[in-house]
């Protein structure tokens, strides 16, 4: 026989203890639901894009006045941009793409439509024809210099950025897009100048 001792309880640890108890009396529960919430995320269905042709189908959430969040769903029409009246493409690409309001420029440079050329040597003549390319595609797809939120330029010769620089703003002298310079290694067909563009525009 032997006299049981009990320790009375530090009022310090009597808060961990009982935590520690509860969570461990509580942990089914808790591992069900976890398990649940990760089969929800799972699902077919709760946030996905599906392509069908040209048409994106997008799963937005939306937020209900309570706070919580359901997902809307709405068509995205995906459009082959081309016109005669800007160089055609010479590689797999097209001149541009719109997606719902957005306008994807590809980049151009400084071919004659007609006789697919330089039209000159020059870097400031190769500009001025890369900005008027660049205005004919914007204008097959419905948009104008003004709907032009991001532009990227590339160059042969990082020097020719003062020639380049004056002439491109002649196209953008009101709010002029966002911009990236970079100067590069080679340019396709040993073009002097490159420019691509994002626009946006209202529907």
């Amino acid at each position: 026989a032997f006299n049981r001792v009990v320790h009375p309880v530090p009022p310090f640890q009597q808060k961990t203890l009982t935590m520690a108890l509860t969570m461990r009396l509580n942990a089914p529960t808790m591992i069900a639901k976890m398990s649940a919430a990760k089969s929800r995320a799972n699902a077919p269905g709760f946030i996905r894009s599906a392509v069908r042709k040209t048409d994106l189908t997008l799963a937005v959430p939306a937020r209900r006045h309570n706070g919580t969040r359901a997902v809307s769903t709405k068509a995205v029409t995906r459009e082959v941009i081309s016109t005669d009246k800007a160089p055609a493409a010479v590689g797999p690409y097209s001149q541009g793409i719109k997606v719902g309001n957005t306008i994807y420029v590809s980049g151009c440079i400084g071919l004659v439509p007609e006789t697919m050329k330089f039209v000159d040597e020059t870097v400031a003549g190769q500009t001025k024809q890369v900005m008027d390319n660049m205005g004919e595609i914007l204008k097959a797809a419905g948009a104008t210099y003004g709907d032009v939120v991001k532009t990227t330029i590339l160059l042969a010769e990082i020097s020719d950025f003062g020639v380049v620089n004056p002439i491109y703003a002649e196209y953008f002298k009101d709010a002029p897009p966002a911009r990236a310079t970079f100067a590069v290694k080679d340019l396709p067909l040993g073009a002097r100048v490159e420019i691509d563009c994002t626009a946006v525009i209202d529907v």
